[in-house]
């Protein structure tokens, strides 16, 4: 997963740590595989918002965005017919604010992550259908057809494109968050993690890449501890209490929770960025579809119309990741490299 930045409070006045649970609890009662509750908006008559129920993490802002027919016209046969565009997101157990989480109305789900996978269904003239997964379950829904594209901090892998197919949007930078008080810095190479314990999401592209670091230094007859959690309330609870030196995730989730913390006697900071990508590429986000689904060049057409039409950079600015623009969505474009750290 990615690179990211600073937000304004998400609760205010409740503390860092009650925000996280009541966001697990929010997303925990939305259920597995189930539809995602979701506000509707008024796409059919060419406006879409974007940063609803964001209890204060982005700028609610109202963007006009309507079907393109040469764009919509691409689109698989299926699809078209159907009239939506069932979109998948891996959110479950508790989410990560500002990409996906539970809105303030403590049911439905909000983030950039959905919002802009509500734009480019509406550039596409579909309905958009949020569905709420698990990580690993996500890639299952993707697998059985039960959506057709994720747009969930997907990290463009060389990997992956065996089995799906991407459309970039986003840069994709990954973190390492340690207490404040931590000495410890990422050095961008993985030796000055010898000795150290660190906390990843499993499943993860960054679990990929701490694994293959993680070889080489026992080759080297080096130790590196790797812990999972099942949510970030646990993360964090662990990297209190000195369980793990670091939490190693997507940038755009540490940076918001570092603004969180900032005035806690829990405050983090940010010990280092690494490209999602490894040592050698620029990391992407990408929309991912099953490969050989026939959307991913419809949905880099629509992308790009956002793009070059302005509502991409009104969307990311709504949401303050500004800074992970991308001049273009290209299809398939070069990933994290097989045999890449």
């Amino acid at each position: 997963m990615s690179t990211h930045f600073p937000r304004r409070s998400l609760i205010r006045g409740i503390t860092a740590a009650t925000a996280v649970a009541t966001l697990a609890t929010g997303l925990a009662a939305c259920g597995g595989d189930s539809d995602a509750a979701t506000r509707t908006d008024d796409a059919a008559s060419g406006s879409v918002s974007v940063g609803q129920l964001s209890n204060g993490a982005a700028e609610e802002t109202a963007l006009k965005v309507s079907e393109v027919k040469a764009i919509s016209a691409e689109l698989p046969d299926s699809v078209k017919k159907s009239g939506k565009l069932v979109i998948g997101i891996g959110a479950l157990p508790s989410g990560s604010a500002p990409l996906v989480y539970v809105g303030s109305d403590q049911k439905s789900i909000t983030g950039s992550e959905p919002d802009f996978g509500r734009l480019v269904a509406a550039v596409l003239g579909l309905k958009p259908e949020i569905k709420n997964f698990t990580w690993e379950n996500l890639f299952v829904g993707l697998d059985g057809g039960k959506v057709n594209v994720a747009f969930s901090n997907v990290t463009d892998t060389e990997e992956r494109k065996k089995n799906y197919e991407f459309a970039s949007y986003r840069q994709d930078n990954l973190a390492f968050e340690v207490a404040k008080s931590s000495k410890w810095n990422f050095d961008g190479t993985y030796e000055n993690l010898a000795g150290k314990t660190v906390e990843v999401g499993s499943g993860t592209n960054q679990e990929r890449i701490l694994l293959e670091w993680q070889k080489k230094l026992q080759s080297a007859g080096k130790k590196l501890t790797i812990k999972h959690f099942p949510d970030s309330n646990g993360t964090y609870l662990a990297l209190n209490s000195g369980k793990i030196d670091a939490h190693f995730g997507p940038n755009p989730t540490i940076a918001y929770h570092i603004t969180q913390t900032a005035k806690t006697p829990n405050a983090t900071r940010n010990a280092g960025t690494y490209s999602g990508a490894g040592s050698s590429l620029q990391g992407l986000i990408a929309a991912t579809a099953k490969k050989d689904s026939g959307l991913a060049k419809p949905l880099a057409d629509a992308i790009n119309y956002l793009i070059k039409n302005g509502q991409y950079a009104k969307w990311l600015a709504a949401w303050n990741l500004s800074n992970e623009a991308v001049a273009k969505s290209e299809v398939n474009p070069p990933g994290l490299p097989l045999t890449d750290s």
